[in-house]
């Protein structure tokens, strides 16, 4: 097995509870991590035999800049269980960092985290 990582992608999204977060919208960071059989591509030096990163970036740019979630685990879930039935995926870790919260008080960013794994 192999990984794949894509790490700090930023996104311009309208996810939030709040109406004006999904009126407004806000920076989104995706880090992505998928676990593949890469066995095949890395004999064959194919990009067609492989998990193209280009893909995977562009499917995150689209979902995440057109769609509209209230909740980051929902949009997380999305992710996760459409990368999933990519053939040669066997496994993925998203993790969504929001940094402007509707939190009274110091914070960073808000972080979730979501895993799915073929059965």
């Amino acid at each position: 097995m192999n990984k794949i990582l894509l790490k700090n992608m930023m996104f311009y999204g309208f996810h939030g509870v709040h109406e004006y977060e999904r009126e407004v919208g806000q920076r989104f960071y995706i880090d992505l991590e998928i676990t593949a059989d890469l066995s095949k591509s890395s004999a064959s030096d194919d990009l067609n035999d492989t998990v193209d990163y280009t893909q995977l970036y562009s499917y995150l740019k689209e979902v995440i800049e057109t769609h509209r979630y209230q909740l980051l685990e929902a949009l997380g879930a999305h992710i996760a269980d459409t990368l999933l039935e990519r053939p040669l995926i066997s496994s993925v870790n998203v993790k969504i960092r929001k940094p402007y919260v509707p939190i009274a008080g110091q914070i960073d960013y808000v972080q979730v985290e979501t895993k799915r794994t073929k059965a």
